[in-house]
């Protein structure tokens, strides 16, 4: 896409070049002196050793926006000393030298590839960042600001929590600034937190994990209460690499670790993708025209035992191949924010032609290691979780929603049963069942239950015409009814699961053909063919009210 062509490598201003190749450096990692112009150069990485060094709010901002585009707010000499302390002004005199700003926080306006966005970092080297009322004023301003001007936010977060100096005043800010988020989020913007090292106590627990999109710095630390704390009042011996971005990812709670060389790239691509209003799709090249109507797919059986059989191979194409081929730039996002990133869901952010969209599907593996990463394409609780979550997001931001089905159905362990899997199910299927953007959901393989009616409440469903949708496999039909699993091949013939079947029942809208079967060779026409339609249903919910979507796939289900 053309404007991903304005992403350059940043280059200092004139000003910024020459304060900057007067100073030096030092690496906390490895103690090696370097310029500083030379360490801006390089991302402000240790080319020695490879640490991300501590960076100011002033540099963290240049690194990402446009040249010469960032104009500070609030940027006024302030103090707030709610308890008296004159030690405290001290300490804030001092801060100001130290870092060259007068708070912890630095907010203004800039342009991100041209698109306008509020931006603020926190400042590591004012006080460790923490948070007194005067930065927690000026985050909540620069939050209303950008409401009343309907721009996205960008915010670095770095602090060593609640500022102490300020007691129960600095823990306010908490509350407030959280407050701030809320209205902008109602408001129907954008807001993207970027983890960096430290992040932790009031500034984790607000602002910080509030982002739409949250993304994190390799290595950063983050957490609420920090690990001497947990070990010292709580005994507790902590697992390797706790509370590190790359421990919070494995954990449900941030979507990106992003390296720093390619913050501003990935910075670029949220503020376009969310600053896209409802655009026309633009035709698609390489449709591939057909006269097969769904009564001759009707005509074309394989028996269900073998479209079970095909569903379950290896060589079948997965969501993946139909991510690649029908979409572009397509950003995977991770975690429901409560527990794990389940490696069995996977949904992120893609543009179909102009249009931004939200896109959704099981993965089962290409081979054993990778079925075993994905755990065979049945998602637990938090691949339920983090599809929702990604759904309300895509509702928020006004994006269609393409679900991909392919499962045998929800995982049935005991980890699953103890983290509410019944519960993530269920609310899966009310939620989409109210969602206020348009839903399409494709049977690509195997739908097995209430796991893959989970993903599957679209205002138009399709399928495969040798893809499957049942009320379970049919072993488990075989086994409750006949108390065995050998007569799993008759079971199929009796339980109208295939594509020929629930269009007769109206369970599904259309039959996609397999053009000779969703493999390799294949998934490319199959995906052509599939782009046609996709553009015809795009098109169809373009003119309608948001009511008017909800209600219209309200009213699918109902006559059922």
């Amino acid at each position: 896409m053309a404007f991903f062509d304005l992403f350059k490598k940043k280059t200092p201003t004139e000003k910024l070049e020459d304060r900057l190749s007067h100073t030096q450096l030092t690496c906390t990692g490895c103690n090696t002196t370097r310029n500083a112009l030379d360490l801006y150069n390089q991302f402000y990485i240790c080319p020695q050793c490879g640490k991300y060094l501590t960076i100011g709010a002033r540099e963290r901002i240049n690194l990402v926006v446009d040249q010469d585009s960032f104009q500070p707010w609030f940027d006024v000499v302030e103090e707030s000393n709610p308890l008296g302390q004159s030690e405290y002004l001290k300490k804030l005199k001092t801060a100001r030298e130290k870092s060259g700003n007068n708070e912890a926080v630095l907010v203004g306006r800039a342009k991100l590839g041209g698109v306008d966005v509020v931006i603020g970092a926190c400042d590591a080297n004012f006080m460790m960042g923490s948070m007194g009322r005067v930065m927690g004023e000026r985050i909540t301003k620069a939050f209303e600001e950008a409401t009343r001007l309907r721009l996205p936010v960008f915010l670095f977060c770095c602090s060593g929590g609640a500022r102490m100096q300020e007691g129960i005043i600095s823990l306010m800010q908490m509350e407030k600034t959280a407050a701030a988020v809320k209205r902008h989020s109602k408001a129907g913007l954008f807001y993207c937190s970027i983890l960096t090292d430290p992040t932790m106590g009031g500034v984790t627990a607000s602002f910080a994990m509030l982002g739409d999109v949250i993304l994190a710095e390799p290595g950063a630390r983050v957490g609420f209460a920090g690990p001497r704390v947990i070990q010292q009042t709580m005994g507790q011996t902590l697992p390797a690499g706790f509370q590190t971005a790359e421990y919070l990812l494995e954990h449900g709670m941030v979507d990106d670790i992003v390296e720093r060389r390619d913050l501003r790239y990935r910075l670029f691509y949220l503020a376009k993708v969310h600053t896209t209003r409802i655009a026309e799709v633009t035709a698609t090249e390489g449709r591939v025209p057909s006269n097969r109507t769904n009564e001759h797919l009707a005509a074309e059986q394989k028996t269900p035992w073998e479209k079970i059989k095909l569903c379950r191979s290896r060589d079948r194409a997965s969501t993946m191949d139909y991510i690649d081929l029908l979409f572009k730039h397509f950003y995977e996002l991770h975690g429901d924010r409560y527990f794990g990133d389940d490696n069995a869901m996977i949904g992120g952010i893609a543009y179909f032609g102009a249009q931004p969209v939200t896109v959704i599907g099981e993965l089962r593996g290409a081979d054993m290691a990778e079925s075993v990463k994905r755990n065979f394409g049945m998602p637990k609780p938090e691949g339920y979780r983090k599809a929702l979550r990604l759904m309300k997001q895509a509702e928020k931001f006004r994006r269609p929603i393409i679900t991909f089905i392919n499962t045998p159905g929800a995982f049935c362990g005991v980890d699953a049963e103890q983290r509410g899997q019944g519960e993530a199910i269920a609310r899966s299927i009310m939620e989409m069942s109210d969602l206020k953007v348009p839903v399409l959901c494709i049977l690509i393989g195997e739908g097995g239950s209430g796991g893959a009616l989970a993903t599957a409440v679209g205002n138009k469903v399709w399928m495969l015409e040798n893809s499957t949708y049942a009320i379970l496999s049919p072993e488990g039909y075989s086994a409750i009814l006949w108390k065995t699993e050998d007569r799993a091949e008759e079971a199929a013939l009796i339980m109208k699961f295939t594509a020929q079947d629930l269009y007769e029942l109206k369970v599904i809208d259309k039959i996609i053909p397999e053009l000779g079967g969703a493999n390799k060779q294949t998934v490319q026409r199959i995906a052509d063919y599939m782009k046609q339609g996709i553009e015809e249903f795009l098109s169809e919910y373009r003119g309608m009210t948001k009511e008017q979507i909800r209600d219209d796939r309200y009213n699918r289900f109902r006559k059922f």
